[in-house]
């Protein structure tokens, strides 16, 4: 697949909230390296969300290229300025925060950077979001209850319909469920849910150019259920059907095929994108293969979301080897699907 991204004018220029994530993890660190990056800024507007001092306790700093902005003055505008503009939001405990840590102080001040940039793309400050990673654990120390990011946006933009895709050049892949654990992934299963999961593969490979996409779904069970042998004919209830209903729609998809054999190197040349039924099925092969090359989006929101698709790694953290290539991947997407969306609504 082809995601080129070509340089913008002043004009078409999407403005990108870039959320910070945890400050005890490795997002403060990515921030500080990328916003250094001039060439990123050809392809977007960035404006960060966090705390300029969870960039210094990870001795990172603010290029002088880019503005500083409190929040409270953030909040009064109805346009942001054109960026590169770093929103300092002067959250509490920050200055004392031990990094390489979960903290309710981390949690709640990643779960407002996340909240506060949903807000301004929802009322059109900005035209998407790319977020850094957050952790469960500090999310909910904080009061949080939340599996992740997907969840926190899924209620905040009231969607229903929704499913994570993790995409590369490489290898793509959607999700029928996600964080839930493994006993609880059958009856999670259904019609109405595989059909959606494939129709938002499809209309979202086709926001970024794959015109007639190619599909193939995972079966759930081992060698796809072996008629019967193996699960509860998932296969044949379930996932049959849907792929079916999908077919006589048009779409072009392929499966159930053992998930063992799915991700073979013939068949990741010819499939635009991979039907998992749980997170590990499709998690496993991207992060073997491609990595530090991955973008999670969340398919189905009125907003544009994009992110990392990496956890805060606390184990690295304050050891400046945090890799930024996700995070440059996930805003070149971001600015990709802003564009793309923005011309649908023009056109």
């Amino acid at each position: 697949m082809n995601s080129t991204i070509s340089k913008t004018t002043e004009k078409t220029t999407p403005k990108l909230g870039i959320t910070v994530g945890d400050p005890a993890g490795v997002g403060p660190e990515l921030c500080g390296k990328i916003a250094a990056l001039d060439e990123l800024w050809e392809f977007c507007s960035p404006v960060f969300l966090g705390d300029p001092a969870a960039l210094k306790a990870h001795h990172q700093s603010i290029p002088d290229s880019v503005a500083l902005l409190p929040l409270s003055e953030a909040k009064t505008l109805t346009d942001l300025p054109l960026g590169p503009l770093f929103v300092d939001f002067q959250s509490a405990g920050i200055d004392g925060l031990a990094i390489g840590t979960a903290s309710d102080v981390g949690g709640a001040a990643s779960f407002r950077y996340i909240d506060t940039a949903i807000e301004w793309a929802r009322a059109g400050k900005i035209d998407g979001i790319v977020t850094g990673p957050i952790n469960k654990l500090a999310l909910h120390k904080a009061g949080h209850k939340y599996p992740g990011h997907t969840e926190i946006l899924a209620e905040k933009t009231s969607t229903d319909d929704f499913c994570m895709m993790q995409y590369s050049e490489e290898l793509t892949c959607t999700f029928v469920t996600t964080h839930v654990g493994y006993a609880e992934v059958p009856g999670l299963l259904n019609f109405d849910r595989i059909l959606k999961v494939i129709q938002l593969s499809v209309d979202a490979l086709r926001s970024v150019g794959v015109m007639n996409p190619k599909l193939v779904a995972c079966g759930l069970n081992p060698h796809a259920g072996e008629e019967g042998l193996f699960g509860n004919r998932e296969e044949e209830r379930i996932i049959i059907p849907a792929l079916d209903a999908a077919r006589a729609q048009g779409i072009d998809i392929e499966g159930p095929f053992p998930p063992d054999t799915c991700f073979i190197p013939s068949r990741r040349q010819t499939t635009d994108c991979f039907i998992c039924m749980y997170h590990d099925q499709g998690h496993i092969p991207l992060k073997a293969l491609v990595f530090d090359r991955a973008v999670n989006v969340t398919l189905g929101l009125p907003i544009v979301r994009t992110s990392v698709d990496h956890g805060t790694a606390y184990d690295i953290v304050g050891k400046n080897i945090a890799d930024p290539s996700s995070l440059i991947e996930a805003i070149k997407l971001a600015a990709k699907l802003a564009r793309n969306r923005a011309a649908n609504k023009l056109g």
